[in-house]
């Protein structure tokens, strides 16, 4: 008996992203250009290993986001604030220590690294693979060679500011101190663009927003917040100076770039299908090709999406509202893909 390659390649293909309770008929693989996974608090990573996770919904295209100022950040009433700020070293020994925890964690899962373009279609063909990330660059504030060495150690993904200042640029939740971005911010886009990072312009000020898209050579991303009517200011409530505006949304899509979602419950709802509403919503002010899923999971309490089956139930929601499939593989991992692979290539040009 003769066996068809193309169908037994495509099946081993299905089975690896196939959730319980799905047909492979109905799954197509979906990515998170922006979540967490902890090793300290309620949640540590020993208790919900990411592979499980993602097996669950069938995601197969993650970015685990290393948050690197936790140490000098603490909760208040007023959301996340600075709490300290790291002598000369400090940032970078957090940041390396954090990696090789994350690196032993993926090798324990046995989940592979997205490195190259290859990696990338082989996360779209159904095989799961983690996009390295950094939340808030404060490492770069010992040396712009140490993104170099962050790239070496797999890091893909960069998102230049968070809670804590550094020497990059403005950040949403606190009154701008530099304009925009710095010279150094400036050097570090087109380091970035030189080594094929993707910059992530989430929590950045509009100006930085702005400056961003008039240095980068390649598309970026806004990886996780939601868009807002107005204008956002520093001087609102957290989670509503951290959302993007129309314009600024508008003008990273102008230039081939996504927008991902984050499951906040007081923003977004607190059920999955208005998440997947939303999502929607915002496919229709930016267009299919500029947004995407950024859940921020496993750091926002209360959340409807708290794992990648719930995110699939999403998607499930989204079909049986009657998006066509194209729309909703460009929303569910294509976006994503084409923008990391468009940083990639764009180091190479």
């Amino acid at each position: 008996m003769l066996i068809d390659r193309r169908a037994l390649l495509a099946a081993c293909a299905a089975s690896l992203i196939r959730p319980s309770g799905l047909r492979a008929a109905d799954v197509m693989p979906i990515a998170d250009m922006h979540a967490h996974l902890f090793f300290i608090g309620p949640k540590p990573a020993a208790r919900q290993p990411l592979g499980r996770n993602m097996e669950s919904g069938g995601a197969t295209l993650v970015s685990w986001s290393l948050v690197g100022d936790m140490p000098w950040i603490r909760r208040s009433k007023a959301g996340l604030k600075q709490a300290g700020t790291p002598r000369r070293g400090a940032a970078t020994a957090w940041f390396q220590e954090e990696l090789e925890r994350i690196h032993q964690h993926l090798s324990d899962q046995k989940l592979k690294l997205v490195r190259t373009p290859t990696d990338i279609e082989r996360a779209l063909a159904g095989e799961p693979h983690v996009v390295l990330s950094v939340e808030g660059a404060t490492f770069l504030d010992d040396g712009l060679a140490g993104l170099e060495a962050a790239y070496a150690g797999g890091v893909r993904q960069l998102q230049l500011v968070h809670f804590a200042r550094n020497a990059i640029g403005d950040f949403q939740t606190e009154a701008p101190a530099h304009g925009g971005l710095t010279a150094f911010g400036r050097d570090v886009i087109r380091e970035a663009n030189r080594l094929g990072i993707l910059i992530d312009l989430a929590h950045a000020t509009r100006s930085v927003v702005e400056q961003t898209l008039e240095i980068s050579r390649a598309p970026v991303v806004w990886s996780h917040s939601s868009i807002s009517r107005g204008e956002p200011s520093w001087r609102m409530p957290a989670w509503r100076a951290r959302q993007i505006s129309v314009e600024e949304a508008r003008a990273i899509a102008a230039k081939e770039g996504v927008v991902g979602l984050w499951s906040l419950p007081s923003d977004v709802g607190r059920t999955i299908d208005s998440y997947a509403d939303r999502i929607l919503l915002m496919a229709q002010l930016l267009g299919d090709e500029h947004v995407a899923f950024g859940t921020d999971m496993n750091a926002i309490a209360n959340s409807p999406i708290n794992s990648y089956a719930d995110l699939r139930r999403a998607v499930k929601y989204m079909e049986a509202q009657g998006v066509e499939p194209s729309r909703l593989r460009k929303i569910s991992i294509g976006n994503y893909a084409r923008v990391l692979r468009a940083a990639m290539v764009a180091s190479k040009s």
